[in-house]
């Protein structure tokens, strides 16, 4: 039996019950705090993501799909498939919310092909996205728009006492209409003065948790009760958020450290790490998690999109790849690697490192 089963706690408490009283509390706290696992190895909040993400897996399969299929006449619309979304703006985006993308073909300032692969694309306008929301009140959804620059969609939401306008990363059920607000820089001011007029000043835990637990919602970690799902997590106090951003991701916050001043994230990649509790982190799953259902169709879309057609290696000759020369699509014996020999899966740092702020990598989960 494991010395740290409930039973083996249990007799220990027992044998030092009539020597030392005051040890029976700290053998309790003992087991109240510490993470129950079962046989497989699994805690209840890992048991609940996985639960969790088969759930989201199935429910792709009730999205709407919309086939572009036109005849045999137009070829390239046969297998274009995309879902389709009712809820999206239908118009140009805030041009004083975008900047002009200059666009690099993957060339350096001297000219030279840095990264290979792109090139053309149809022209595009960044929006300007606030990572940060640091600003505090409330601010209404105006609407949800698509876009060209990131997989997830975005909401423009306005200010409701000073009208700024501004964008943010959509969670999943965001609507026109919704209402969002940032606790960056604590509880707000109306909430306090509410608290005051009818409960004496004492903070109500269930009205403040009803107001806080709002899908889109950006508050510090140290706000957040373990087992929330988050999104856009920074990594730094004050900083943006940079974690978690693509369409459909989202991470867990599994455990909380006080006298570290950290919290422990499990990722969409299934890594655990730490995260310094001051640092934000939005409600909710990024939204558009049907962007993996998307078929193109054809090799144009992707130039549309800026990406130019790749040549395989067993394509080349023996100078120009390592998989190159030979008889037939065959690389040898040779180990899968680049055209410059970095072989697959290599470690490419010449010293070692080290990543103190991970707790458990993704291979391990």
């Amino acid at each position: 039996m494991l010395p740290w089963t409930r039973k083996y706690l249990a007799s220990q408490i027992r044998t030092v019950n009539s020597r030392l009283p005051g040890l029976i509390g700290f053998q309790r706290t003992l087991v109240s705090t510490r993470p129950v696992r079962d046989e497989s190895g699994m805690t209840d909040l890992e048991k609940k993501d996985e639960l969790y993400r088969r759930q989201r897996k199935l429910a792709l399969t009730n999205v709407e799909i919309r086939s572009h299929a036109r005849g045999h006449l137009l070829p390239g619309s046969t297998h274009f498939k995309k879902p389709v979304h009712h809820h999206l703006h239908k118009g140009r985006p805030i041009k004083e919310l975008t900047v002009a993308k200059k666009k690099t073909s993957g060339r350096n300032n001297t000219g030279k092909i840095t990264i290979r692969g792109r090139g053309g694309g149809h022209k595009q306008r960044v929006r300007l996205v606030d990572s940060h929301r640091l600003q505090p009140g409330k601010q209404e959804v105006i609407r949800i728009e698509y876009d060209p620059n990131r997989s997830g969609h975005i909401a423009l939401i306005k200010h409701s006492e000073t009208g700024d306008l501004s964008y943010i990363l959509a969670a999943s059920g965001l609507r026109q209409g919704d209402i969002v607000e940032s606790f960056r820089a604590g509880l707000p001011q109306d909430f306090i003065q509410e608290m005051k007029e009818t409960n004496n000043g004492d903070i109500d835990e269930a009205l403040l948790s009803s107001r806080i637990m709002q899908r889109g919602n950006c508050l510090p970690l140290h706000m957040l009760p373990v087992g929330s799902i988050i999104h856009n997590i920074g990594l730094h106090p004050g900083g943006r958020g940079q974690l978690v951003k693509a369409a459909g991701t989202f991470a867990r916050l599994l455990s909380k450290h006080p006298e570290e001043k950290k919290v422990v994230v499990k990722l969409s990649s299934g890594e655990h790490r730490y995260v310094h509790m001051n640092c934000h982190a939005t409600l909710g799953v990024v939204s558009n998690k049907e962007h993996q259902a998307i078929s193109w169709g054809k090799a144009g879309r992707s130039r549309h999109r800026g990406k130019r057609p790749m040549v395989r290696g067993v394509a080349m000759n023996a100078f120009n790849h390592p998989h190159g020369g030979g008889r037939g699509k065959s690389k040898s014996n040779k180990v899968s690697q680049s055209m410059w020999g970095i072989k697959k899966f290599a470690k490419t740092r010449k010293h070692k490192h080290v990543n103190k702020m991970k707790v458990k990598d993704r291979r391990d989960a």
